[in-house]
């Protein structure tokens, strides 16, 4: 497994949704700018999806640890909303 650190601000609305028939019961899905101006693509489940949908809005900046997926998506671990 490969390990990511980023920090970025939240540039779209967090899109929340629970799932049925899976291990996980909820996922947000959030679109990131990182400080070189790219975006990426992130995902939380369940407790951090929960915090991502009640605690970030648009325009927050956030600092996560995750690790890529086999889409080059983050998955969540850890995540910090800067205040």
């Amino acid at each position: 497994m490969n390990i990511v650190f980023i920090q970025g601000k939240v540039i779209e609305d967090v899109k929340f949704k629970f799932i049925i028939h899976s291990k996980d019961l909820s996922i947000a899905i959030l679109k990131v700018k990182l400080l070189n101006k790219s975006e990426i693509i992130v995902k939380a489940y369940n407790e951090f999806a929960d915090f991502c949908y009640k605690e970030l809005n648009k325009e927050d900046i956030i600092f996560l640890e995750g690790y890529l997926n086999s889409k080059m998506e983050v998955i969540i671990k850890t995540i910090k909303k800067e205040v």
